[in-house]
């Protein structure tokens, strides 16, 4: 039996899926070639979060771009294939799946079922290239995994443990379920959507603990060759799931370029020892499509490209058109690595106005001269499903707060998100990405 149905006979002890006339009413369309590209836009998050496993199963079954519904989810789901260089054109969203877990209480857990939930609300991949999802959260973090704290108390994602399974933030608490088993299915259902998926992950040493399990944890050291080992089998065990790119945070540092300006904490790989390390997950995994993103990785092309990266962040100013289009047209020719485009980062404090956010979001689709030499680009949660007024990407990042008025998951769902002018800047951005998908 595969994940999914696996996933769903234990939830829901049936495997049959039924065609979701509410998904059908709510989906938007691409323009053009694209029709046959459908995603619910004009939407609240709430709404999505708040059905169950099998309704949203259900959702993204029906929404399938080849119009055939099927009534026992397949066991053979390919990836969208756009090429081993894929991640060099994509556009990355980044869904804080710990913000948007089930929320009882004090209690933290099962963002990868919210995650699975999201899914038929994130537009599928153009015809020229890829969306790629990026999950912020998969291992455990150093303080209160599990838990939410009051707004004002950190709760980092930036701090994880490594050897000590996956977060409880984001699993499902089942033993008959293992966490591999519950990332294939997100996988699994991701790929049908028509979406690449991959995953964010720290690499300053300070920020890492080692877990044991008959003693204290230890701090992480890239100089121990055991502690390099772990870090590359617990990526090769997630790629292993199906996940395609890994998000390396504080990638543009590696090798002490730039340390003036590193907010990390603790030393980072040295740049042979990065080289070492990604061709490792390339090899171990037998994945010769994989992409490989580095946070700020962006001024030295040459440095990052023959590091093994794919793609870096924070490098156009992305509020002009005619700047993004001018070095998608200068970068054209470098078809294995590219800076990219920026809407949002996971540093962003909000402030930023929705006509902003969505001039920067239609520069990112179209600025270029042919679809085939577009710039990559990167976006978070916010940027689809604006947040509410007194939060951002970057406090969601830093701590875990629940905005439940009741102590309930749905309402805390229904308050992390604006509700009205959330819903129509959903539909704006369904808009633009309707045009985009033709590209």
């Amino acid at each position: 039996m595969n994940s999914v149905n696996k996933l769903l006979e234990t939830l829901n002890g049936s495997t049959r899926l039924h065609y979701d006339r509410w998904s059908d009413i709510h989906a938007y369309r691409g323009i053009g070639d694209a029709f046959a590209k459908r995603w619910i836009s004009n939407t609240l998050p709430s709404e999505l979060l708040s059905r169950t496993l099998k309704r949203a199963v259900d959702s993204i079954i029906t929404l399938n771009e080849g119009n055939i519904f099927y009534n026992i989810f397949p066991d053979n789901i390919e990836t969208p294939n756009y090429g081993d260089n894929w991640g060099r054109f994509a556009n990355y969203i980044e869904i804080n799946n710990r913000a948007i877990a089930k929320m009882t209480g004090n209690k933290t857990g099962e963002g990868i079922l919210s995650s699975i939930k999201i899914l038929p609300a994130i537009p599928p991949s153009a015809k020229s290239w890829a969306n790629c999802i990026i999950l912020s959260q998969i291992f455990p973090n150093i303080y209160g995994d599990g838990y939410n704290k009051p707004a004002n108390e950190e709760n980092s994602i930036y701090g994880m443990k490594l050897n000590a399974g996956y977060s409880e933030n984001i699993i499902l608490r089942n033993r008959d379920l293992s966490g591999e088993e519950q990332f294939k299915a997100f996988n699994d259902l991701a790929h049908f959507r028509g979406l690449k998926t991959g995953f964010r992950i720290v690499i300053s040493e300070d920020q890492i603990k080692v877990a044991h399990p008959n003693k204290e944890d230890e701090t992480f050291r890239w100089w121990n060759k055991e502690h390099e080992e772990l870090f590359i089998q617990e990526c090769v065990k997630l790629i292993n799931t199906g996940f395609e790119c890994i998000f390396f945070d504080s990638a543009k540092h590696i090798g002490g370029y730039d340390c003036q300006n590193y907010t990390g904490v603790g030393a980072l790989p040295h740049y042979h020892q990065m080289q070492y390390i990604l061709n490792e997950i390339r090899a171990r995994s037998k994945n010769t499509h994989l992409s490989f993103v580095g946070e700020k990785s962006s001024e030295d092309f040459e440095r990052y490209r023959l590091m093994g990266l794919t793609a870096g962040t924070g490098f156009i100013h992305l509020d002009d058109f005619d700047t993004v289009k001018h070095w998608s047209d200068k970068l054209k020719y470098n078809r294995d690595y590219a800076p990219g485009a920026e809407v949002s980062n996971d540093n962003d404090t909000g402030g930023r106005s929705y006509e902003a956010r969505l001039t920067r979001l239609r520069n990112c689709f179209f600025g270029f001269t042919f679809a085939s030499d577009k710039l990559p680009s990167f976006m978070q949660m916010e940027d689809l499903f604006p947040l509410r007024y007194d939060t951002n990407t970057h406090h969601l990042m830093m701590s875990n707060p629940s905005y439940s008025t009741d102590g309930s998951p749905e309402s805390h769902w229904e308050n992390l998100f604006t509700k009205d002018d959330g819903r129509f800047y959903n539909h704006q951005a369904g808009e633009i990405f309707a045009f985009a998908l033709n590209q």
